[in-house]
């Protein structure tokens, strides 16, 4: 081998490895993560804790509990929920028809 071939490919290697980093570094950040792809749905209009209707006050507060998306109708529902959870979640299971 030549000594300009011998320099050339010394020279032009690491721009090979400099664009397939830059191919696998891209990431869609508007695709769902796992995480919220297994998160069950809220199936409820009222608050979990008051019973108020979700959006009655404002912007309902949202959470994920345990891979279930809870609804509040306001930030002083949320301390109650999280003290006794089981308590509340029993008013998501929906009677079989």
């Amino acid at each position: 081998m030549t000594l300009i071939s011998k320099t050339t490919l010394i020279l032009l290697s690491p721009l090979a490895f400099v664009s397939c980093n830059k191919e696998t570094a891209e990431v869609d950040s508007n695709a769902p993560t796992i995480s919220d792809a297994a998160v069950k749905p809220y199936p409820l209009d009222v608050c979990l804790v008051s019973g108020e209707k979700i959006g009655s006050m404002g912007d309902p507060i949202v959470i994920n509990h345990e891979g279930q998306e809870i609804k509040f109708c306001c930030d002083k529902c949320v301390p109650k929920f999280e003290k006794d959870p089981e308590k509340y979640l029993g008013k998501l299971e929906v009677p079989a028809e």
